[in-house]
């Protein structure tokens, strides 16, 4: 058995991108998900899967941002290669007392898209901080996960 190195650290231990130029273009989809536990009072507020607040609907403008944070995943995250997504999507759902984000990202390339499906549901699951914290601060944004991704050397999916 081989033993694992980080590859975004080189022999000399110096930081450093990738090189994916001899790979092959293949398609490659990344989900993940954020778990926002938002508290009853809010949940409370939820009306045709929606929350209206002063800043305006908070799904709706999540979403938005999801998808606008996957797009500029390389801009956040340093050693992220700059990809042109094919396709992004975000859904919000309510379980029991918490949101739960999904988010999926798509591209035929190099490299995977499991920082852009996570970015996205990262700053989703802010957005929804940001839009209700005026209604409560208790707001906990539990976690952020890698579900599955398909297409580069090996694919993984989260059991349950």
């Amino acid at each position: 058995m081989s033993k694992k190195t980080f590859t975004h650290v080189s022999s000399s231990g110096l930081p450093q991108m990738v090189n994916v130029s001899d790979k092959n273009s293949t398609r490659r989809i990344a989900k993940a998900q954020a778990t926002i536990n938002v508290g009853p009072e809010i949940i409370d507020l939820i009306q045709h899967n929606e929350i209206i607040t002063k800043k305006g609907p908070v799904f709706q403008t999540a979403i938005i941002a999801g998808v606008m944070g996957a797009k500029k995943t390389a801009e956040l995250i340093p050693f992220c290669h700059p990809l042109g997504l094919e396709d992004c999507q975000v859904h919000i759902r309510v379980v029991d007392s918490k949101i739960v984000i999904d988010t999926e990202a798509v591209i035929t390339g190099k490299t995977g898209v499991e920082m852009e499906a996570l970015t996205a549901a990262s700053v989703a699951a802010l957005t929804v901080y940001d839009m209700c914290k005026a209604l409560s601060h208790n707001i906990i944004i539990e976690e952020v996960k890698l579900m599955a991704k398909s297409g580069g050397k090996k694919d993984f999916k989260r059991k349950k």
